[in-house]
């Protein structure tokens, strides 16, 4: 099998039943499609960070706290602005003169989810903070290792329009976020409703947990744990290659995009209760997980080519495993 293997079988169906309840948790406060909240499921289950990119006032926060709230774990939020400092974001030393010895302080990112509002707000230096949390879930500060508790979560959100004050994140940050979605607006039956619960009782104020850590940390183990057939790894593989001999794109998908991508079609085919992945599991969250690690070249962007096309080209070129 591939993965990590365990003692016991995997619990499709109990599995199953969790994404889906805390899917329909965090739905009863956002008015969005099915697919986009099941996709921030399957980021937390896929051990992955998520990017919620979309203009303002549409819910980025608020989506993000919905899914902490449907988990009974700690939960940390983050404004980020100019002038915050990385040990504003992991911790610091402080000297304890009654002890007369240093005592290590920790930050915001020591929870289990941590929403980061407006990423791109605060300085290169202070994102690079996250760096080394999101790939190795662990905090170094001044030479001693703390790990992180499990499972662990970066959310973050930016606003796609407004750049004036903004640092946007390097290549290198963005390919450690397993996938970036948007929300959008609604449709107008949905942004009445919306207008009605929100200027009344506001649904997250009543929101309650559905899961805990340790389910969800269990869920993920048996996400690990689902059959990929290796001609699909070539698959995904495939698809990768085709991104980066696309001269329309001046970088493609990296190691680490196959990687996430893989974890995350896991996810869903466990989702659907299925113990294998299928390509149709690849497909389906392709665009979210791969887009925002492409840079399209200028001349290509000139005439409107943008990373979604570039991935369903990719998609469309690749034979598909049978």
């Amino acid at each position: 099998m591939d993965g990590a293997s365990r003692s016991q079988p995997v619990s499709l169906s109990a599995s199953a039943n969790v994404l889906q309840r805390v899917t329909e948790n965090v739905a009863r406060v956002i008015h969005a499609p099915a697919e986009t909240l099941q996709l921030c499921v399957l980021c937390l289950v896929s051990e992955g960070h998520l990017i919620i990119e979309d203009l303002p006032g549409v819910g980025k926060t608020t989506l993000a706290k919905a899914l902490a709230r449907s988990l009974d774990c700690s939960f940390s939020r983050l404004q980020f602005t100019p002038d915050l400092l990385p040990s504003d974001v992991t911790g610091v030393n402080v000297f304890n003169q009654r002890s007369n010895e240093f005592e290590f302080r920790p930050g915001p990112v020591f929870a289990n989810l941590l929403l980061v509002d407006e990423i791109n707000r605060a300085s290169p230096k202070t994102q690079a903070a996250l760096l080394e949390c999101m790939q190795e879930d662990q905090v170094t500060i001044d030479g001693v290792t703390y790990g992180l508790p499990q499972p662990f979560m970066v959310m973050a959100t930016q606003n796609p329009v407004e750049y004036e004050g903004t640092y946007p994140l390097p290549e290198a940050q963005l390919d450690r976020f397993t996938m970036r979605i948007a929300i959008g607006y609604p449709p107008l039956i949905d942004e009445a409703a919306m207008l009605r619960e929100q200027t009344s009782t506001p649904p997250l104020e009543s929101l309650r947990a559905v899961t805990t850590a340790d389910e969800i940390t269990e869920v993920s183990a048996d996400a690990r744990a689902v059959f990929v057939e290796e001609s699909l790894n070539r698959y995904v593989v495939a698809v990768l290659r085709h991104t980066r001999s696309d001269d329309r794109l001046y970088l493609g998908a990296s190691p680490r995009a196959g990687v996430a991508l893989v974890r995350v079609a896991k996810a869903r085919a466990l989702l659907e209760g299925r113990e294998y992945v299928l390509p149709d599991d690849v497909k389906s969250v392709a665009e979210p997980v791969l887009a925002h690690r492409l840079i399209v070249a200028p001349d290509a962007r000139a005439t409107g080519t943008s990373p979604a096309d570039a991935i369903r080209d990719a998609l469309a070129r690749t034979p598909v495993p049978v």
